[in-house]
């Protein structure tokens, strides 16, 4: 494997579209939630941020349903920053229409697309587009095999049963030089050599605890393509964080919306009440990286040596904290925070 100063680094921004509140604590309309995201996008290219990811969630406290259709906003009204899901629930999707619709963003775009496959860890899109939960992993491996052949981009066969068969089938709108894609794993074993053998490069969901235990799952990964003989293959990392301009600062703006949210998604899955404690070792220990653009650029830059990754998404947006900190979090990472990492690891500017 390449060690990171080889590498290419790229630095990226995901958002989950999570419903905010004003600055004065009045909630903000979910219209104006996406707007504000379209915003976002838009400093993120502004200030030369790699990547910029959406995610799909379909429940109150996310207003982005249909990520595909804001990163076609996106796709007009920016000019070098690549565009994509993070992630697409591929297991209650149509393989078909994501890749026509991601291939369609790929064009607005001139190429700067890319879809982020995953199981999601939510799973309100089941019973909401008719999906039975028992079937969640045979759902995903059926249609993550279905996505793969269109994404060929050449003549394919389907007969799976439950639709009708498709014969020496083309997908359109085509692409100009194909279209970018990874795998996005929790921590499955199974999932990352999944991820191998289906050739794309794999996204780590680390959003609890130290970077560091993933690193077993970044040389399975790397030992499995080797095995497979698909040759080196480029990992990323998405981890939730926040930047002010001094430590203190960006702790206090994040602390009560970061708690009110890992709270509130705690209930409905039986975990027990966050704390400010718990708020304090995350930062400290875990995998949130909030903080000073040189903090966060320090933890930032550890995580990428420790685990010789790619690419480095730090979700931004946490909960209902306010537009207003997230932009200006947004500009530090984009001036200050990207130039530091590639300073630490000894990269170049335009790497």
């Amino acid at each position: 494997m390449k060690s990171v100063n080889e590498q290419q680094l790229q630095m990226g921004l995901d958002t989950s579209g999570d419903v905010t509140v004003n600055p004065d604590g009045s909630p903000v309309p979910q219209a104006q939630v996406i707007r504000n995201v379209l915003a976002q996008g838009q400093l993120a290219d502004r200030v030369g941020v790699d990547f910029f990811g959406v995610g799909e969630h379909h429940r109150p406290d996310f207003a982005v349903s249909a990520p595909d259709v804001v990163l076609a906003g996106l796709a007009t009204s920016t000019e070098r920053i690549h565009l994509g899901s993070a992630v697409t629930v591929l297991s209650s999707d149509d393989p078909i229409r994501v890749f026509q619709r991601f291939s369609t963003i790929n064009a607005l775009s001139n190429g700067r697309a890319e879809v982020v496959l995953g199981r999601g860890s939510f799973t309100e899109s089941f019973p909401l587009f008719g999906y039975k939960l028992e079937d969640y992993d045979q759902l995903f491996a059926d249609k993550l095999e279905l996505f793969s052949r269109v994404a060929s981009e050449e003549p394919f066969n389907w007969n799976p049963g439950d639709r009708n068969p498709l014969r020496n089938q083309r997908v359109y709108p085509e692409t100009e030089g194909g279209l970018a894609r990874w795998i996005a794993v929790g921590g499955s074993p199974e999932s990352v050599v999944r991820a191998a053998q289906y050739k794309t490069p794999l996204m780590l969901a680390i959003i609890g605890g130290p970077a560091s235990r993933f690193k077993p799952f970044v040389d399975l990964y790397h030992r499995a393509n080797r095995e497979l003989g698909n040759g080196e293959l480029p990992v990323a990392v998405h981890s939730p964080g926040h930047i002010a301009e001094t430590d203190a600062e960006a702790q206090e703006q994040i602390v009560e919306h970061w708690i009110t949210n890992r709270n509130k998604i705690g209930r409905e899955r039986g975990w027990g009440q966050a704390s400010k404690e718990q708020f304090d070792q995350e930062i400290k220990h875990g995998s949130l990286y909030v903080g000073s653009p040189e903090t966060v650029a320090q933890k930032i830059a550890k995580t990428v040596s420790a685990l010789g990754v790619n690419r480095f998404d730090l979700k931004y947006s946490n909960g209902p904290l306010p537009h207003e900190y997230s932009m200006r979090s947004i500009e530090l990472y984009g001036t200050e925070v990207i130039l530091r990492v590639r300073e630490i690891l000894g990269l170049k500017d335009d790497a």
